[in-house]
């Protein structure tokens, strides 16, 4: 018995746009480009494993979204303020990847879905900080006011006892998600070259 393949009747597709922009091939990324950004990604994890390099800075880039995310949030409670922070840092670069998968570009998919998942190591270092709150804390507003958003939120559902346990596991998919990122990037050019070899 063969492996199953599950396809959408093309009625469905023709009525749904998205659907139909998801079901276009991807577009070619020519092998030098697969080359260069697998050695990219190669270095960035090394990085990361290290705790120390320059492509870490990337996380200051999210330093304003995370905050942004409290004032943007904010207007729907205070819950919803502490909870926003974190959204708006995964939302960011999850709306970037779905745009670029629906314009079928290979690398911005994967450049966005990797810093994606690559923010689950700093959410993860600060989740397990909730009981210790030893980490300096930005905020955009009075100092004095400022809160831990997952002591809060830990607080709140009562799990706090829980925040490094629940620190490693959010760690531990941030690591699974960027491999993953990097290998589907791998495997899409390997089935480039493979159908022009054919």
């Amino acid at each position: 018995m063969g492996p199953m393949h599950f396809e959408l009747p093309q009625t469905w597709i023709e009525r749904v746009p998205l659907l139909e922009r998801v079901s276009e091939p991807w577009r070619p990324l020519p092998g030098w480009a697969v080359g260069s950004w697998l050695a990219f990604y190669a270095l960035f994890l090394f990085q990361l494993a290290r705790g120390a390099g320059f492509l870490l800075m990337i996380d200051l880039v999210f330093v304003p979204i995370h905050e942004g995310g409290h004032l943007l949030f904010g207007y729907l409670g205070h819950s919803s303020m502490i909870a926003g922070g974190t959204l708006l840092q995964l939302l960011v670069p999850l709306a970037l990847a779905m745009s670029f998968c629906l314009q079928r570009q290979i690398a911005g998919t994967a450049f966005c879905l990797f810093c994606l998942f690559e923010q689950f190591l700093p959410i993860a270092t600060y989740m397990g900080d909730a009981r210790a709150q030893e980490l300096p804390l930005v905020t955009v507003g009075s100092p004095e006011f400022v809160e831990h958003d997952w002591f809060a939120m830990f607080s709140s559902l009562g799990v706090l006892a829980h925040d490094t346990q629940i620190a490693q596991l959010v760690r531990i998919s941030g690591w699974i998600g960027m491999l993953a990122v990097t290998l589907w990037l791998g495997w899409r050019g390997l089935a480039k070259g493979r159908s022009q070899a054919s």
